[in-house]
């Protein structure tokens, strides 16, 4: 039998197994009341993890058009978690699933806004070390609410600091970070001049 990569129907039963219940064949409705929380919590780990915003869950440079007719409003894709202009002179903010101009105080636009974009991927969109960060850390937030044993959550904290660990290795690997071309905030403070100040 071929080994594959976690699913979400794997990240299910083995939150299940860590409170001594039997797997179940779907990740749907199947009436195991369970199995409903644990995907619930699931879910909700996946979008908190999402959210910090990482090298493959989030698009660089993506133009979004306004509506006709200009000046009009700006969409967001629907799995936006943050999104942010490229240009510093504007400030944006998602409103909803629209962009509100801070500055200007509108939601019209009469041109594209070029922005960076973190998205929510569905489960099996995601990598590996991903997906099994927040296997082992869903799990542990099931097993504190379901049972709320401190023996059980004690060394499932052990595996979520480990499994966080792999998850930011491979962060660095794909992300291939440098101080050169790093994270926005390395540029900034490689950009600094004498006498400016950059918070």
């Amino acid at each position: 039998m071929a080994i594959s990569l976690t699913t979400e129907l794997d990240a299910i039963n083995t939150m299940l197994s860590i409170i001594g219940e039997a797997p179940v064949n779907s990740v749907e409705d199947t009436g195991v009341v369970d199995a409903v929380i644990a995907r619930q919590i699931l879910h909700e780990t996946m979008r908190q993890v999402q959210a910090t915003g990482w090298h493959w869950n989030t698009d660089h440079g993506v133009t979004l058009a306004p509506t006709f007719p200009l000046p009009g409003d700006v969409y967001v894709p629907a799995n936006t978690l943050q999104v942010d202009a490229t240009d510093p002179t504007i400030d944006v903010v998602q409103r909803g699933n629209r962009l509100w101009d801070k500055g200007r105080q509108t939601f019209k636009f009469s041109s594209p806004v070029i922005v960076n974009i973190t998205r929510l991927l569905p489960f099996e969109e995601i990598p590996q070390a991903a997906r099994h960060y927040i296997m082992v850390r869903a799990g542990r937030i099931f097993q504190d609410r379901v049972v709320g044993s401190e023996t059980l959550s004690g060394f499932n904290d052990r595996d979520e600091a480990r499994a966080y660990a792999q998850l930011r290795n491979a962060e660095a690997e794909t992300g291939d970070y440098n101080v050169l071309t790093g994270s926005y905030a390395v540029r900034r403070i490689m950009d600094r001049r004498p006498g400016r100040l950059v918070f």
